[in-house]
């Protein structure tokens, strides 16, 4: 194993706990003696984590440390670069613009030999069918749900049939033809779904929804089905 990649593992192990923990179980988990270990806490250390403790009390990583994207594994690479390239091909205009300029700015940064990888990945995203209409409209909805806001819309159902709402945005889900948006509906009273092309006009409000965004995502996720409005 890479001294970098050692150094990443341990960085991820110190992250799943919340609570300081011995020098001898991170060293089992890491798979390292625990001499190797203490010297790389103090790289770690030196490098600006903000880890507390010391040998024989325990170690805890303080909230706030990134690495460098020169730590990441090749296959974390590879994921980036897909998902990356997945954005750039089937999301709006605005978020496949910022899959772009993700992907620039890693391989700015990465040692020559990884940011190669970058351009030769053999990871593709193939061609797909033509997505619906209603990427005006999807930036402004994923601003309402960062800042559990409010929105206006009207809507016109399959038929054609055209109501106007008032919805609170809690996620915004996207499918090969289409993208729906998951949200607590004031007319119906209930969670619905709302395609985005059938979102006819869209006015962003001031109002906060009264509940915590991660609230309703996890009551949502209790729900066999919702139907679609």
């Amino acid at each position: 194993m890479s001294r970098a990649r050692r150094l990443l593992d341990l960085i991820q192990v110190l992250r799943r706990h919340r609570r300081p923990v011995a020098g001898a179980v991170l060293a089992e988990e890491v798979g390292v003696s625990l001499r190797t270990l203490y010297r790389d806490i103090e790289t770690l250390k030196a490098q600006g984590a903000h880890i507390d403790g010391e040998a024989g009390v325990g170690y805890v990583l303080r909230p706030g440390f990134m690495l460098p994207p020169l730590m990441f594994s090749e296959e974390e690479i590879e994921a980036l670069v897909l998902g990356s390239r997945w954005v750039s091909e089937r999301a709006d205009g605005p978020l496949g613009k910022a899959a772009r300029n993700l992907l620039a700015k890693i391989g700015a940064v990465l040692p020559g030999d990884l940011k190669d990888g970058i351009d030769a990945s053999g990871l593709l995203i193939g061609p797909g069918a033509p997505i619906a209409a209603g990427d005006a409209e999807l930036g402004a909805i994923r601003q309402a749900i960062r800042s559990e806001r409010k929105l206006q819309v009207a809507y016109a159902d399959e038929r054609g049939r055209a109501t106007k709402r008032t919805i609170w945005p809690i996620a915004l889900a996207f499918y090969d033809r289409v993208r729906v948006v998951v949200a607590w509906c004031e007319l119906r009273n209930g969670y619905r779904h709302f395609r985005t092309d059938r979102i006819t006009a869209l006015k962003s409000t001031p109002k906060r929804y009264p509940r915590r965004r991660i609230a309703l995502l996890k009551e949502w996720r209790t729900l066999k089905e919702i139907p679609e409005q």
